[in-house]
């Protein structure tokens, strides 16, 4: 099936990590014809996936970007326009989380940490681009939440009151910006072997696989496929829908 992705440009952040879910999404993408802006805030990492593009034969260009950092999310759409003219998807992948533990023992920093990287950092990055969809009257924005914002996250509780905001921000700009030709929807990853799970042991990782109808971890190619269907032609009139990718687990 031809998704209409050949020639198209995608910027990916959080896409440097090497078992993680945006290398994955970007390698998908690549392989379906878009060129590449592989954003992390590790640059290394990010030109190691610059490369595994590269080697598909599509374009990538690796650009380093702390995404709770308003001028650095400038700099990289800047960066991005420069080398490709246009950005035709992003996907807001990027996130992370504090330790797990109880709410009543997390301070403010930590709470901030949550809310700037996972929340805010997509607004961010969402804002940097949608000046140029909106001038171009085309294109695909999907941000990765989470399960947990669904179930709620015991010991997570400020991680997945944020992923939940990514849901109702999803949902509530995807009508905004529908009339201009943009769709704006999004994926809820269930429990993944990714660099997000380290910070659980493995008590709570096996847990949660019990809880799982598939008995089985999220992996990266489930929600690389996902995405790459939102930022297809053939979901043009999907809007504001965010798709579990978890095994059933919720």
């Amino acid at each position: 099936m031809d998704l209409g992705l050949k020639g198209k440009v995608a910027l990916v952040t959080g896409a440097g990590s090497q078992k993680g879910f945006g290398r994955a999404i970007a390698v998908a993408l690549a392989k379906e014809g878009c060129d590449l802006i592989v954003a992390d805030i590790d640059l290394q990492s990010a030109k190691q996936t610059e490369g595994e593009i590269k080697n598909l034969g599509r374009q990538a260009i690796a650009v380093k970007a702390d995404i709770t950092n308003s001028q650095e999310v400038n700099d990289m759409v800047r960066v991005a326009l420069d080398k490709f003219g246009k950005i035709d998807i992003l996907v807001n992948n990027a996130g992370a989380a504090t330790p797990p533990k109880p709410f009543i023992d997390s301070t403010e920093e930590e709470w901030d940490a949550n809310i700037d990287l996972n929340l805010k950092g997509m607004l961010k990055c969402t804002k940097a681009v949608l000046g140029h969809m909106i001038q171009r009257k085309t294109g695909k924005i999907i941000n990765i939440s989470s399960f947990a914002a669904r179930t709620g996250g015991e010991h997570a509780t400020v991680y997945t009151a944020a992923k939940a905001g990514v849901l109702s921000f999803t949902k509530g700009l995807s009508t905004e910006v529908a009339p201009f030709g943009i769709n704006v929807n999004g994926v809820a990853p269930g429990v993944g072997l990714t660099n997000f799970i380290r910070n659980a042991s493995e008590e709570i990782l096996d847990e949660l696989i019990q809880k799982t109808p598939a008995r089985r971890t999220t992996a990266p190619e489930d929600i690389a496929m996902a995405v790459t269907y939102f930022a297809s032609d053939i979901s043009s009139d999907v809007v504001g829908q965010t798709l579990s990718v978890d095994g059933g687990l919720t």
